[in-house]
């Protein structure tokens, strides 16, 4: 178990001397180990050591072995750029796996596109983009955000709306648009609260105290948490200090999953949910499979959660449009990954769109005591990633299609490619 012995280093991972550097494929993966985004970013190495030993043990791709080349970025959104610079243009790497915020995720684009060079990013993000170099594997908001927001409108009655971020373009931009579908729903603006705080914000006494006052109004409220990092785990603390109930006021979280809980006291947690594409609770043989795998691999019991199986769909993708490609070149795999399907470990196949997003299903959770979610809800069908949402004028009359478009941003109204739109 040569790269999981491997996992517990925090910058660059290689395979011995004896495999020179032409007969291996390199894959960078690009990750905080360290920093506010460590306790999130640092379990995806990991996900991405254990899918590149386990292709290894088949017998690698194209007749190689595959070498894995990891650096630590340090949720430092400019270092990012410096790193993916530096797989590529240093070490070489056919592929990046990484990025979990949207703001280090728009750090790299111009570092992809410069060394057309491809990125799988395996988040939860606020849409509003499809770039040629970049494959989104997590979910847009029509795939998270808005079908949380309608859980809580028909199965909790919710009329009044908090929307707590952390200060980034991910936040902002998901609660732009969830704030015009909401009033699109009839919510007027007085029932809806928006508040943001930095990365690593730890003193949320006075917040909890204005969502407490907010929920006091007579009309059902909710929060809906794009909080990342791990700035949520002194925020659900003072909810729980404040007394604040997942019966009375609760919070959807989308940046919340099995990996965040097992550093939490989940006591004041019980009750709330969060929304994604994929729990380890989800009782499938896929995902039984992907779990014990997990679990031989790590040698502990750690979890499983939502950008793990992200990374997994991305790099099953990736390695099934190398062998229809017979090539790692990025050209030729942006030309051949349109269309493939692989296995999520929900159930189904997960299809590769024309904008570069995937069919995903949608779930919603509620945390348990054991830090496991119990699926509430569940879409019968999988949904199909929009690259731009419905619910701003400026997005609604683009389309992203770069099979017979060649195009991220087309602007249905004028005919024409428009070039990048700013979030």
């Amino acid at each position: 178990m040569l790269l999981a012995s491997a996992a517990t280093l925090a910058t660059a991972i290689s395979l011995p001397a004896a495999f020179a550097a032409d007969e291996t494929i390199k894959v960078g993966i690009l990750h905080s180990l360290s920093g506010t985004m460590a306790i999130s970013e640092s379990t995806l190495k990991d996900a991405m050591l254990m899918l590149i030993e386990e292709q290894n043990a088949k017998g690698g791709l194209l007749g190689k072995q595959l070498e894995a080349v990891v650096v630590d970025p340090a949720s430092d959104w400019p270092l990012f750029a410096e790193k993916a610079r530096e797989l590529i243009s240093a070490d070489k790497v056919s592929a990046v796996f990484g990025c979990w915020t949207s703001v280090s995720r728009k750090s790299v684009l111009p570092v992809f596109k410069e060394l057309n060079n491809v990125l799988f990013y395996p988040v939860q993000y606020e849409g509003e983009e499809s770039e040629r170099n970049v494959f989104y594997t997590g979910a847009a908001p029509n795939q998270q955000a808005i079908p949380a927001v309608d859980y809580l409108m028909e199965e909790e009655e919710v009329e009044r709306w908090v929307l707590a971020g952390t200060d980034y373009v991910y936040p902002r931009t998901t609660n732009k648009i969830l704030e015009a579908y909401l009033k699109s729903k009839g919510v007027a603006e007085e029932d809806i609260m928006i508040n943001y705080t930095p990365f690593g914000h730890s003193d949320w006494q006075t917040i909890a105290s204005d969502i407490k006052s907010f929920g006091s109004a007579g009309k059902k409220t909710a929060v809906v948490s794009t909080v990342n990092g791990d700035a949520n785990v002194p925020f659900y603390k003072e909810l729980g200090n404040q007394g604040v109930k997942a019966s009375d006021i609760p919070v959807v979280a989308f940046s919340v999953g099995e990996e965040e809980l097992a550093g939490f006291d989940t006591a004041p947690l019980v009750g709330h949910l969060a929304a994604w594409n994929y729990f380890q609770s989800v009782d499938t043989p896929e995902n039984a499979a992907f779990i014990e795998k997990w679990k031989a691999f790590t040698s502990a019991e750690r979890v499983t959660n939502d950008p793990m199986e992200a990374h997994y769909i991305g790099f099953n993708m990736w390695i099934k449009a190398v062998e229809k490609a017979g090539s790692t070149d990025p050209d030729a795999v942006i030309d051949a990954i349109v269309g493939v399907e692989v296995p999520n470990l929900t159930g189904g196949m997960s299809k590769m769109l024309a904008n570069h997003h995937i069919t995903k299903p949608v779930l919603i959770g509620e945390i348990q005591a054991d830090g496991q979610f119990e699926v509430v809800s569940r879409t019968d069908d999988l949904v199909p990633g929009d690259a731009w949402s419905d619910y701003l004028p400026e997005s609604a009359v683009l389309k992203a299609d770069w099979v017979d478009l060649k195009c991220g941003n087309y602007n249905t109204e004028t005919e024409t490619c428009v070039g990048t739109v700013s979030n």
